[in-house]
């Protein structure tokens, strides 16, 4: 595939074979990002799940400290006090039953996520081979099918954003724009990605995450490091643990394997002479997988 001459050049800086950490990640992408508009950052994170199977599937929410940087447009289906509600929180469209041959039969799709309460859920399902293909169709598990319709709205202003697997068991969703500094890109991927670690399925038996990709919309992909991922199997919460044993004190990310906390697995890399010296001196206390 022929590559223009700006992407040619971003590219030479990006070393295709490395694994690099978030905010070397995020600046890299970032500098790449040189088309004339405000472009997309975006997340390509191919797991290891199988989406024919339902319980591989992933699907969920979550709302990004900084928000997408898009202007996100709601639809609401709604009835009786609902309506007002939904107005009063800022919903862009609100209706019902009148708005499904405008959908279906008109080809309207002037907004980009639809609330609905369950009790209009017999009328959306309607509309489920439009919205399906679509990612519009409302779901529970992403929030978007509630009573509670203020929240809902809110959290999607606020910068709420969907994740699902693809048929290439793929999730790709936005984390900002190039114009947002690197810390803010950093915390919402970071959000992210604490998320789907969560959202792991406990059928899955191999390997969860198998690469993180970060690029904006015209530039290249820099590859994230997943080790810290891989190792953390999505169940457990990641702690700090003053691992005292070296003359720096250096504290080290940990997972707790153990309730009692005597066994600890280590995420980072080390070196080779700092792995044989807590193997020799505390070997009750490292767990090495």
């Amino acid at each position: 595939m022929k590559r223009g001459k700006k992407y040619v050049e971003a590219a030479k800086n990006i070393d295709r074979t490395a694994q690099y950490d978030v905010a070397e990640a995020v600046s890299l992408v970032k500098k790449a990002a040189v088309a004339k508009f405000d472009e997309t950052i975006e997340a390509h994170i191919r797991t290891g799940c199988d989406g024919r199977h339902a319980e591989q599937q992933i699907r969920g929410a979550v709302v990004l400290p900084h928000g997408t940087g898009k202007t996100v447009k709601v639809l609401v289906f709604a009835k009786g006090d609902k309506v007002a509600e939904a107005e009063a929180a800022g919903a862009d469209y609100v209706g019902g039953e009148e708005l499904i041959p405008r959908i279906q039969n008109d080809g309207w799709f002037d907004f980009d996520v639809v609330v609905a309460t369950p009790d209009m859920m017999g009328v959306v399902g309607r509309l489920g081979k439009v919205l399906g293909p679509k990612g519009l169709m409302p779901n529970p598990k992403a929030g978007t099918v509630t009573m509670d319709v203020t929240k809902a709205i809110a959290d999607i202003k606020a910068g709420k954003i969907e994740y699902r697997l693809d048929k290439s068991n793929i999730i790709h969703v936005p984390v900002g724009k190039a114009s947002f500094d690197e810390e803010k890109l950093a915390e919402n991927f970071n959000a992210l990605m604490e998320a789907i670690v969560k959202a792991k399925p406990s059928a899955l038996k191999g390997q969860y995450l198998r690469s993180i990709t970060l690029t904006s919309t015209m530039g290249p992909g820099v590859k994230v490091s997943v080790a810290k991922y891989k190792k953390n199997g999505g169940t457990e919460q990641l702690k700090k643990y003053d691992y005292t044993s070296y003359d720096d004190n250096t504290p080290y990310y940990t997972m707790i394997i153990k309730e009692d906390g005597r066994k600890i697995k280590l995420l980072l890399d080390l070196t080779e002479e700092m792995l044989h010296t807590m193997k020799t001196q505390h070997p009750e206390k490292v767990y090495f997988a």
